[in-house]
């Protein structure tokens, strides 16, 4: 399987997680193919970063037999934008695309501003940019952080509600609409009604552009985020019943174009400090065996857990190997210690 969107931390981040970690966790999940995202320490917003990281990741993975790649970050500057679109051209497909944060997340590598998300694009396509451009789409000035209760991890759903990932989604499109974007628009980890609707119509419009979606956002509510134990808090945040039952519908219809982990492990410490982020291979492997134990048929489980990844980004076709399912296998991933916080 192909997973389009881990944070592997590593380097000033070794207490989370290692590359090396992560990549045989995957592997153990039936996950060979990952993509990491840049807000890394130090982040990925530079050719040098990025060159050392490839050099690290792509090593790593040829030990276990795996496939890695990232994304490059963007800022507001122009000058970084050339460099990352360079980048891109120049280091495709180790480099998969360019990731811009519409509000801020781990890392702080937020353009919260919409006239600074305006002048990115239009620097992307002064320059020809014709690869993915991948957003975390919520919009900062719809927060509530006010409404946080470290105590109570159901608030951060509240203190980033559903409005601000919806209008994010909306600005983002009418951004690269208006401005003639040449590239693909992929909105990564969508999680409400509203935005995939959104997405819907800019496709039917003949906008090109993508969705992917988390197995805690089909699995999971707010409701599940009560017991503190579990740590469920990630942006975006988990949202109500009837979100998450529409989420998991939309993949199993086809509607959204692929499951991606966003896997992002902390310490127990960070998360009891109420750092944002979950491990996610576990889950987006008990998510295949669901929509498998639910029906779902070969070729579209092939196309939700990577052949859908494969066309979006313009990659070589290649074999999707999924897992050998099996009655016994479910079970056991299902109630095993890993995946506890996906009980619902």
């Amino acid at each position: 399987m192909i997973d389009p969107h881990v944070h592997l931390r590593d380097w000033n981040q070794k207490e989370k997680e290692t590359i090396s970690h992560g990549l045989s966790v995957a592997k153990l999940c039936s996950i060979n193919y990952l993509f990491d995202m840049p807000n890394t320490n130090p982040p990925l917003i530079s050719r040098e970063n990025i060159i050392c990281r490839l050099t690290q990741g792509t090593a790593e993975a040829a030990k276990i037999g795996s496939k890695y790649a990232v994304y490059a970050g963007l800022t507001n500057d122009e000058d970084q934008i050339k460099e990352m679109a360079r980048a891109y051209n120049e280091l495709f497909p180790n480099v998969v695309g360019l990731k811009m944060f519409l509000s801020h997340s781990t890392g702080n590598m937020g353009i919260v501003d919409i006239d600074d998300q305006r002048r990115v694009v239009k620097t992307l396509v002064r320059l020809g940019f014709k690869g993915v451009l991948a957003v975390h789409a919520e919009k900062e000035s719809l927060n509530k952080g006010q409404l946080e209760n470290k105590d109570d991890f159901r608030s951060h759903s509240y203190a980033r509600p559903a409005i601000s990932e919806i209008e994010s989604v909306k600005d983002i499109i009418g951004i690269v609409k208006d401005e003639g974007f040449k590239g693909h628009l992929h909105i990564c980890h969508i999680s409400v009604r509203e935005a995939v609707e959104e997405v819907v119509k800019a496709k039917e419009e003949g906008l090109s552009i993508s969705m992917g979606a988390t197995a805690h956002h089909a699995l999971l509510s707010i409701e599940d985020a009560k017991e503190k134990d579990r740590f469920l808090k990630m942006n975006p945040p988990l949202r109500t019943k009837d979100d998450q039952q529409f989420i998991y519908n939309a993949l199993k219809k086809g509607i959204i174009d692929n499951v991606e982990s966003d896997h992002a492990p902390h310490t127990r410490e960070d998360k009891l400090n109420g750092a944002s982020g979950i491990p996610g291979f576990a889950g987006t492997l008990l998510l295949y065996h669901r929509l498998k134990e639910d029906g779902l048929d070969e070729e579209s489980l092939e196309n939700l857990f990577g052949g859908n990844v494969l066309k979006i980004f313009s990659l070589k076709d290649e074999k999707i190997e999924l897992p050998v399912y099996s009655k016994e296998l479910f079970d056991k991933i299902n109630n095993s210690y890993e995946v506890r916080s996906f009980r619902a």
